[in-house]
């Protein structure tokens, strides 16, 4: 009886250790993308910002890419999604690198996965006669990070 409550408090533990981790990863990403938007002028969609875990630069330890929108910069109608990436550190996720991945009359990005050090998005593209509402043309890309900066490495149309 003992040790299964020992073992019960040792899951406990880790579980409680887990979600205080996730929670201070929250905040890192929160943050960065907050002072991004009030530098630019705009604000966050609301409710489309995706992030996903995985081992980018092959450490062992995961990482975090985040895919989310700024919209209204300096009161247009403009919007632009940005893919960041946070590398996993003993204390946490630290900004590495960031740049835009779909927009307005660019073309429609959605986060899925990390795999073998790849950041995998999918995409709609316009078309030529596509209106700025509606892009068409279904897609694929990758994106890996180089150093500090994230590089596209295999755009599929």
């Amino acid at each position: 009886m003992q040790v299964k409550l020992s073992l019960c408090l040792l899951a406990l533990g880790l579980l409680l250790t887990q979600v205080s981790a996730q929670q201070a990863d929250s905040k890192v990403i929160d943050s960065y993308i907050a002072a991004q938007a009030k530098r630019e002028k705009g604000e966050e969609s609301d409710g489309v910002r995706k992030v996903v875990h995985g081992d980018l630069n092959k450490d062992g330890v995961d990482d975090a890419a985040a895919l989310y929108t700024i919209e209204g910069q300096g009161g247009s109608n403009n919007y632009i999604q940005y893919l960041a990436v946070f590398l996993g550190s003993t204390k946490g996720l630290v900004f590495t690198a960031r740049m835009p991945a779909g927009g307005k009359n660019h073309r429609e990005a959605e986060l899925v996965s990390i795999t073998d050090g790849k950041i995998n998005l999918n995409t709609v593209a316009y078309g030529p006669k596509d209106p700025s509402c509606c892009p068409t043309i279904k897609g694929t890309t990758k994106y890996a990070l180089v150093g500090r900066r994230l590089k596209e490495v295999g755009n599929k149309r």
